[in-house]
């Protein structure tokens, strides 16, 4: 027996040893594993708050449905009303026709354009090569036009009352036996005082020189034959009432340097002062029929 005891505490003391060591690997097993689980935490943590740092410097972003983004970009009727108003549709000009108005046949001249009171495109021999040449012959026509228009009326009146008038004045008449005018073709003009002619002269130097005047630049809104002169406040302020007056103004003139021309021909042909070859232009309808019936014309 003595010698067995020996054995056993030897065994227990390795039993002891081995338990002993079994529990300081399962208490390090343990240590590990709570290691390792802080570590986790520890790492979770931080990534959370380095996360929760970058989102505060990031703005927040707002999902918005695009059918209410459409609905706000869409302009009410109330926005879309102030711009219609403020930008009306003008209708497009049309295009200069390639052809002349007053001759079919022929191509329209490039410098009239239409722009003129009148412009019809009439210019078949081409005088009118720029808008420049245009202005001038413009300003030209107009002239004659006014100057035939004051003849066109003052040679019939001239020989309805030149006699009346210089017999009332003791003067001699200018017209002849056959009651035709003075004229170029006529002949008569030695009969008119030198003074007149000078007057007549004068005069014209004057309004020449105030033309030129207002057709340089002092007047930039200058058009030919513009000379300002409206004392009976006629001509109206509307753009279409101006153009009226123009075309008004240059078809009469147009016609009195044709009616002035045939004056002086027709006297030249027949002898005879217009206001008697054509009574019924010039003078009232009973004193022609009287003059008729006396004449034996009308029997």
């Amino acid at each position: 027996q003595s010698h067995h005891h020996p054995s056993l505490s030897s065994q227990k003391q390795i039993c002891n040893k081995h338990k002993r060591k079994s529990q300081q690997q399962q208490h390090k097993r343990t240590n590990n594993k709570s290691t390792n689980t802080k570590m986790k935490l520890s790492t979770a943590t931080i990534l959370a708050t380095v996360m929760t740092g970058a989102n505060a410097f990031v703005a927040p972003s707002t999902t918005v449905p695009a059918t209410a983004l459409r609905m706000a970009d869409a302009p009410t009727p109330e926005e879309e009303a102030p711009e219609q108003a403020a930008e009306p549709i003008m209708p497009p000009t049309p295009p200069a026709p390639q052809m002349s108005q007053s001759m079919p046949f022929m191509e329209r001249p490039s410098a009239l354009d239409g722009s003129l009171a009148g412009d019809v495109g009439f210019d078949p021999l081409g005088f009118a090569k720029s808008q420049a040449d245009l202005m001038k012959f413009r300003e030209a026509e107009v002239k004659h036009a006014r100057l035939a228009m004051l003849a066109a009326a003052g040679w019939p009146i001239s020989e309805l009352f030149d006699k009346n008038i210089a017999n009332t004045l003791g003067l001699q008449p200018v017209v002849d036996a056959s009651d035709r005018a003075p004229s170029v073709l006529n002949g008569g003009l030695g009969k008119i005082s030198p003074v007149y002619w000078i007057a007549c002269l004068a005069f014209a130097a004057g309004v020449e020189v105030y033309g030129l005047k207002r057709a340089s630049n002092t007047y930039p809104d200058y058009t030919p034959g513009d000379l300002g002169f409206d004392p009976l406040g006629v001509f109206p302020k509307t753009e279409e009432g101006k153009k009226w007056f123009e075309l008004a103004e240059i078809k009469n003139g147009r016609l009195a340097m044709i009616a002035i021309t045939a004056f002086a021909f027709q006297e030249l042909v027949t002898q005879v002062g217009v206001v008697d070859e054509t009574p019924l232009f010039f003078k009232p309808f009973g004193t022609v029929i009287k003059e008729y019936a006396n004449s034996g014309y009308i029997q």
